[in-house]
C-alpha cells in the first residue's frame, strides 16, 4: 500500500493566466511566490496560502488539465509507490529534472486513478522561508482538500482505500469522502461523466470570515454556488464561489477531527440535506440528484 502523507498542490490549465492570478490575489486572498516563464512548458505562477512554498499553480494550458499532489514522507516511500504500482500492473511516469523543477520537489511519479485524475507522488517539496500573509483579510488557515470527480465511485474508493491508504469518513450515497490524517477528508469523490478537479478548499478560521468573504463576493459579482451553510457529514460550516474557468472554490470552518482509527463511516442519503444542514441548495452539478 502507498501511504499517503498529506495534500500538497493542485495545478490548473488556464487561457487567462492574469485573470485567474488577479482573482487568486483578490478573491481567494493567496499570494504570488513566484512567476515563471518557461521556453518549453509556458508561464506558471505559484500562489501560496500558507507556509508552504505554495498550493496552486495556475499555468498557460487547458482549462481541464487538472493535477493533484500527494506528499510521501521520503525518497524510499516514493520507491515503494513505484514498485508498488509496477507490481499491480498500474502505468506511471518518473518526472524527470525539468518537471521536478516546475513542481518544486526533490522528485516525483505521476500516474492516473481509475477515473482519470492526474495524481503526483511528490518527495521533499519546498517550503518557504517567508511567513504567509493574505492579501485580504480571509483569516486562511491554508490549502486543506479537494473534490475529485468519479465515473465510478465504488471502483474508485476501492483504489484510494486498498492502493493508497484513504479511509472512508462518511459516504453521501455512493460518494466517499476520505481521510488520510485526522481531518475528516482530504479527499471527496463525486459521480460524474468524466475526469478532473470538483472544488477546491481553502480552511479559515471562523464563520467570521466566511461572511466576510460572502459579502465581498456579492460586491464583486462573483456566483456563489452554495452556503452559507455547514456539512452535516465534517461539521465544517461553508461557502462554494465560482472562480476561474468553472472552477468551484470552498471556504470552511470547523471541520470534525477523526482521532479513533476504528470510526466507523456513517451512510448519508444523496439528498440536499445531506450537504447541508442549514437548508443550503446547491447549485453544483455533482452535488445535486
Amino acid at each position: 500500500m502507498i501511504h499517503l502523507h498529506d495534500i500538497r498542490y493542485v495545478r490548473l490549465g488556464t487561457r487567462d493566466l492574469e485573470s485567474a492570478t488577479r482573482y487568486a490575489d483578490r478573491i481567494l486572498g493567496l499570494r504570488v511566490g513566484e512567476q515563471v516563464g518557461n521556453p518549453k512548458h509556458g508561464s506558471s505562477v505559484y500562489l501560496r496560502s500558507d507556509d508552504r512554498d505554495h498550493t496552486l499553480v495556475y499555468f498557460d494550458g487547458d482549462p481541464s488539465d487538472h493535477t493533484v499532489g500527494f506528499e510521501l514522507r521520503d525518497e524510499a516511500a516514493l520507491q515503494n509507490a513505484a514498485a508498488h504500482l509496477e507490481q499491480i500492473g498500474y502505468a506511471f511516469t518518473q518526472g524527470d529534472a525539468d518537471a521536478c523543477e516546475m513542481r518544486h520537489v526533490q522528485a516525483f511519479l505521476n500516474f492516473k486513478d481509475p477515473s482519470g485524475n492526474s495524481i503526483d507522488l511528490v518527495v521533499r517539496p519546498h517550503h518557504c522561508g517567508v511567513r504567509f500573509f493574505p492579501t485580504r483579510d480571509t483569516g486562511s488557515t491554508g490549502f486543506s482538500h479537494v473534490g475529485l470527480r468519479t465515473t465510478h465511485p465504488v471502483r474508485d474508493e476501492k483504489f484510494w482505500t486498498e492502493v493508497l491508504s484513504a479511509k472512508v469518513s462518511d459516504r453521501i450515497g455512493q460518494a466517499p469522502l476520505l481521510r488520510i490524517d485526522e481531518v475528516h477528508h482530504k479527499i471527496a469523490l463525486f459521480p460524474s461523466t468524466f475526469a478532473g478537479v470538483q472544488h477546491i478548499n481553502h480552511q479559515v478560521e471562523s464563520i467570521d470570515d466566511i461572511m466576510r468573504t460572502w459579502y465581498l463576493l456579492q460586491k464583486h459579482g462573483v456566483r456563489v454556488v452554495f452556503g452559507p451553510g455547514r456539512h452535516p457529514t465534517s461539521g465544517a460550516m461553508f461557502l462554494y464561489f465560482e472562480g476561474p474557468d468553472g472552477m468551484v472554490y470552498e471556504f470552511s470552518s470547523g471541520v470534525r477531527m477523526i482521532t479513533d482509527p476504528d470510526d466507523m463511516p456513517r451512510q448519508f442519503p444523496f439528498d440536499t440535506k445531506s450537504f447541508c444542514m442549514w437548508g443550503s441548495v446547491p447549485d453544483i452539478p455533482e452535488f445535486k440528484n
